[in-house]
């Protein structure tokens, strides 16, 4: 199943807020997020304010679709936009950055053994 890590940069004046916030996201969202494909998801977050996410999907694109027809999406976003800066399509989760992944442990070491990753 693909990988997909992405930056965002939130404001580093509100990461103790941005953090509280996170320690208990609503559970609608967390329902939400995993009906629609996101899986084993997880944000990091640095000093400076970089965030980090990482989360495996069969098809980004379509999770991220998935997720724009829920309601309680559009209300977290919503609350969730100030604490971000650069946000030029107004919502976190449209301004999302994709990494490219240019290392994976497991699939080289499954190349050198001949094995499936």
């Amino acid at each position: 199943m693909p990988r997909v890590c992405f930056t965002l940069q939130v404001d580093p004046e509100r990461l103790d807020e941005y953090r509280a916030r996170h320690a208990k996201v609503w559970p609608e969202m967390l329902a939400a997020l995993a009906e629609s494909g996101w899986h084993d998801y997880s944000l990091f977050l640095r000093e400076d304010g970089l965030l980090v996410g990482y989360l495996v999907t069969d098809d980004f694109a379509a999770a991220q679709a998935a997720m724009q027809t829920r309601d309680v999406n559009a209300r977290w976003q919503a609350e969730m936009a100030s604490y971000f800066v650069d946000l030029d399509q107004g919502a976190a989760d449209r301004a999302m950055r994709p990494l490219d992944e240019v290392f994976n442990l497991e699939a080289q070491l499954a190349a050198e053994t001949g094995e499936p990753s």
